[in-house]
């Protein structure tokens, strides 16, 4: 197949790949070989350095394996951003056993079927979640749980505090004695380290569940290879973060129970010898705080995030400038909201695109090459891409279809689903169920999802052109396109509304502004302003949610 994107690569970043293939804890093993002493985690004040962590990452394996944990077990966490997280992710690959992340916003009803489907019998929870366990415990094959907190990683007096502060806000949990209940921290200390179990490339290292935010959650089986490859795929596409090898400083704002935030910061940062700025939420004022305080050089995070950095009050009076490189994922980057945060900063904001099944990464602007509007950028090294119809022929440049992939970071399938397998994998492609296409030279645009396409009076309409024109409005903060019933045309075009702080616009003005830039088939018909959209937990807008509201409104 043709690759027109090869001659638009950055110098020295090569055509292929190149990746160890060995299990992915390996990583962390070998930053704490070559940095020991170099402050691994930073965490509200609390610090780990490398030597440490691996130590930790090794006894908690011993833990699992002393309760029965065994190769091929499914452990389920479901943690914040924490020193935690980091110890139970690592540890139970070095224990042989497949980590399974669990949105720690999960409802009682959401957290059940994830346990029931992976089938998992080891449970890492936060204390405050254990209720929503409790409520389901019953329903669920869990044999063990590990129980920490906030304050279990916090220093003196913070540690103390944090619980005095939580029973004010009446959100402390008192945990009951509990057959199946362990204190992570007590059990770490009093394990012996283990020596960690040498998976094969091909094992299944991970369950990440799709957001279900399209039907139901399915598990994404990714192998060590999956992971680590496309660590090294990310490592390659940016050589500038080579030369910050052991000096690097990871914001890690997004969470790392969701596949972006685990790739691109803590995989990423941790096998280039980085320090991790954890922080338990992503909100801005603790991110422009952290930039400030452990001078930031990588910042990944996705639109809304850097929406709200753009918006911070006094933003531009905030010492900001030591954050090198960015990027964005998990949802489309209007490019009104890129030349703002790079005007801010003096980084570079990479728009890029991945998903679940992927590990998650497959496509980047360049670093230093050509940026273009509106493109997620070339595929990474190793990645092979193509536009097909739905015949899985490859369609002509310019053209319209869904987006195929193919390389060493795609999926072994869904986990216990074998016809849903069969429906993205054809041969060796993934197909991602995005609408995209390419240009001359090899960069692509994602037009929308196939599932989110508009047909209006027979005529394709892409939400996200439709949004792009909103947010360039002066007055506008966020939009969401979705549909919306209309009996004469089908469907017709409905936005959602955030504006900024202090600032508005009326319907007419906002149609004007969209018939200037619009086909008066895209321009929408029904506006609802709002003072805040519905997102998931890494800020990825929920549209199902809003096409349900729309198809209510109209009903009302």
């Amino acid at each position: 197949m043709q690759r027109p994107w090869l001659k638009h690569y950055d110098p020295g970043v090569s055509a292929d790949i190149q990746y160890p293939e060995v299990s992915l804890w390996r990583l962390l093993e070998a930053s704490a070989q070559k940095y020991p002493q170099h402050i691994a985690l930073e965490f509200l004040g609390f610090t780990l350095q490398y030597k440490d962590l691996w130590n930790d990452v090794q006894k908690f394996a011993g833990a699992l394996q002393a309760t029965g944990v065994k190769p091929g077990d499914r452990v389920a966490i479901m943690l914040p951003n924490s020193p935690q997280f980091v110890m139970a992710f690592f540890g139970t690959l070095a224990a042989g056993a497949v980590c399974v992340n669990v949105n720690p916003l999960y409802t009682p009803r959401e957290l059940q079927h994830q346990l029931k489907d992976a089938g998992a019998e080891t449970f890492v929870v936060l204390d405050t979640l254990w209720p929503r366990y409790a409520e389901i415990e019953g329903e669920v094959s869990v044999k063990r749980v590990f129980t920490t907190g906030i304050q279990d990683y916090l220093p003196f007096p913070k540690n103390l505090l944090y619980p005095v502060k939580m029973r004010r806000e009446k959100r402390w949990v008192k945990l009951p004695a509990h057959p199946k209940r362990l204190d992570f921290k007590k059990a770490l200390k009093s394990a012996a380290p283990v020596e960690p179990y040498l998976a094969k490339p091909d094992d299944l290292a991970l369950l990440q569940y799709t957001g279900g935010t399209t039907g139901v959650s399915k598990g994404a089986m990714l192998s060590h290879r999956n992971l680590v490859a496309n660590v090294y795929q990310n490592i390659a596409w940016s050589p500038e973060s080579r030369a910050e090898e052991g000096k690097g400083v990871m914001l890690t704002a997004i969470p790392l129970f969701h596949v972006y935030g685990m790739t691109v910061a803590m995989n990423f940062g941790l096998a280039l010898g980085y320090k991790l700025v954890l922080l338990p939420r992503p909100e801005v004022a603790a991110c422009v705080e952290a930039i400030e305080k452990h001078q930031v050089t990588h910042f990944p995070g996705v639109p809304t995030l850097y929406v709200g950095f753009n918006h911070f009050p006094g933003i531009e009076k905030r010492k900001i400038d030591t954050v090198q490189m960015c990027n964005s994922g998990s949802a489309p980057l209007p490019l009104e909201v890129i030349e703002q945060f790079e005007k801010l900063t003096g980084a570079k904001l990479l728009e890029g695109y991945g998903l679940t099944e992927a590990a998650p990464v497959t496509h980047a602007n360049p670093v230093s090459g050509e940026r273009r509007a509106g493109s997620v950028g070339l595929p990474l090294p190793g990645i092979d891409a193509a536009v097909v119809d739905d015949d899985l022929h490859e369609l002509a440049v310019g053209e319209v279809g869904e987006l195929a992939i193919r390389g060493p970071n795609v999926m072994l399938g869904y986990w216990q689903r074998p016809e849903e397998t069969a429906k993205v994998i054809k041969i060796d492609w993934l197909l991602t169920g995005d609408l995209a296409r390419m240009d001359e030279d090899g960069y692509f645009y994602i037009v929308d999802r196939k599932k989110d396409m508009i047909i209006a009076g027979g005529y394709n309409v892409y939400p996200r052109e439709v949004e792009e024109v909103l947010y360039a409005h002066p007055a506008v903060l966020e939009a969401a396109v979705v549909g919306a019933p209309d009996e004469y045309r089908g469907e017709t075009v409905a936005a959602f509304v955030v504006f900024k702080l202090g600032q508005s616009a009326s319907q007419e003005d906002l149609d004007k502004f969209c018939r200037e830039r619009l086909a008066a088939y895209k321009i929408p018909r029904i506006y609802h302003f709002r003072s805040e959209l519905p997102k998931s937990a890494v800020g990825k807008v929920l549209r199902r949610n809003l096409r349900e509201e729309a198809k209510e409104r109209v009903k009302a």
